[in-house]
């Protein structure tokens, strides 16, 4: 079992008003799966990705990822299990605009205390060219499109070899042909084995998922397997 939650709840206090973001989740996430997240906006699905992410800790619940209890962890240890057990890909990019491709995704390694310097540069590489940027390795990154920004971001998020990938809207700032794209790629890392948590509003996106996840009112309101099931490979290498 990757990820366990039971009765996960987040309230927020502002100014005296109280906002229960989630009142009460509980799941199982397998290693492997490719779960898709939905929800209407004020949901609660963003609350959720941030704390299974370990960006924000629930009020009340319990989560464990990995067989390690979120509540018994300090703030520093989820920053380590984030860093080297997590990979992240959001929907702004957040690269950093004047370093190159190869400086961007070279980030989460310069943190890592588990990758020899020797071999990161052969890593970093790898994962560039898994994303089909070879030629683009040594641009400053503020020079790319939109989707290949976003195929940066995936190959950031893929160089600790991290036990799960959370895609906080992936596609949401691309047309939909560069957000078939990335979404092409999802699909093929999910087939090589990873584990994916998606979030997104977009139907299409979601069925690249083989399961779904509807959030509302800070419920889980339904969770289901996505029958159809996609053959398509990835076509932006040609």
């Amino acid at each position: 079992m990757l990820i366990s939650v039971r009765n996960l709840e987040k309230t927020y206090h502002d100014e005296g008003e109280v906002t229960r973001a989630l009142a009460g989740v509980s799941f199982d996430i397998q290693k492997g799966e490719f779960v898709a997240i939905m929800g209407p906006s004020g949901s609660g699905k963003s609350t959720l990705l941030h704390i299974l992410s370990f960006l924000d800790r629930p009020t009340n619940g319990s989560y464990i990822f990995n067989g390690k209890h979120m509540n018994e962890l300090s703030d520093i240890e989820l920053a380590h299990i984030r860093n080297s057990e997590m990979g992240f890909i959001f929907q702004s990019f957040n690269l950093l605009s004047r370093l190159s491709v190869f400086e961007n995704v070279s980030i989460p390694l310069v943190y890592s205390h588990d990758v020899p310097l020797e071999h990161r540069k052969r890593i970093v590489e790898h994962a560039i060219q898994s994303v089909g940027l070879d030629e683009k390795m040594h641009m400053e990154a503020g020079k790319l499109s939109g989707g290949q920004k976003q195929r940066v971001a995936i190959a950031r998020a893929l160089v600790n070899k991290p036990d799960v990938i959370f895609a906080d809207e992936p596609t949401g700032n691309l047309d939909s042909k560069s957000g078939a794209q990335v979404m092409d790629i999802l699909h093929e890392l999910h087939k090589a084995g990873n584990t994916i948590i998606l979030v997104t509003h977009e139907t299409y996106t979601a069925e690249f998922a083989n399961r779904l996840i509807h959030i509302k009112d800070g419920l889980l309101s339904s969770d289901e397997p996505i029958l159809k099931s996609r053959t398509k490979k990835t076509d932006f290498f040609k």
